[in-house]
């Protein structure tokens, strides 16, 4: 499945797409799981460095690119793989580069980027899990982020920290095994949330019976997140 023109093909398949987008991303040692997975690639704006960063190379470039006008390594990628947007419209280059893999059929979506920077901007992407059409996964430098809907398996987590909140409206029957502090019997509404639990078993499993949570879970420590800062 490919762009042809400005026409996208409307067909399902069965692989990931992955974005990736400006801020801090994480180092390809985190994505290194799902890269095999990932048969589409968007970069959106300078998500076109941390592609270059994680040694990828896009499918196709969107965005206005006004941070990487003045970029040789811009010039050098092939026209036909780029889409350019105005500066002034009503979707963010991360939305665009998610329409996009969702028009062309991806179920599963991965974003890669976006940590740091602007608090807005951070916001901005928490707010696309509230939405129906979301996406699977986010990597921030050194968190993964997903969403808990019925029951979710997680596993290579021994030791991790991991947050939880509410996403939308109350959410109820909630339930954990393998987590320090048990979510057993929890209900919470919005504005409710459980800060820095860690994973006590590996998998670990949580569950809810109403509702969906928004799961922040660290995948290095402090001294690691230097080093990919620095």
């Amino acid at each position: 499945m490919r762009l042809k023109g400005d026409k996208i093909c409307p067909t399902m398949t069965e692989g990931v797409g992955l974005l990736l987008i400006g801020g801090e991303g994480p180092e390809r040692g985190l994505l290194e799981p799902i890269l095999g997975a990932i048969t589409y690639t968007i970069a959106a704006d300078s998500g076109f460095d941390l592609a270059r960063k994680l040694a990828l190379t896009p499918d196709l470039l969107v965005g206005d690119l006004d941070s990487l006008q003045h970029s040789k390594e811009l010039r050098a990628f092939p026209q036909k793989r780029i889409r350019r947007y105005p500066r002034e419209k009503d979707e963010t280059d991360a939305e665009i580069g998610l329409r996009i893999l969702w028009e062309m059929g991806y179920q599963r979506t991965v974003v890669a980027g976006g940590g740091g920077g602007r608090l807005d901007h951070l916001l901005g992407i928490v707010a696309l899990f509230q939405r129906e059409k979301r996406p699977t996964t986010w990597y921030t430098s050194r968190e993964q982020i997903q969403v808990v809907e019925g029951t979710q398996i997680i596993t290579d987590c021994l030791g991790q920290t991991v947050s939880f909140f509410p996403l939308g409206g109350s959410v109820t029957g909630i339930s954990s095994q393998g987590l320090k502090w048990s979510l057993d019997g929890l209900e919470w509404d919005c504005g409710d949330v459980a800060l820095s639990n860690v994973f006590s078993e590996d998998p670990c499993t949580v569950s809810v019976k109403q509702g969906r949570l928004l799961m922040v879970r660290t995948l290095v420590g402090e001294e690691d997140a230097r080093k990919n800062q620095a």
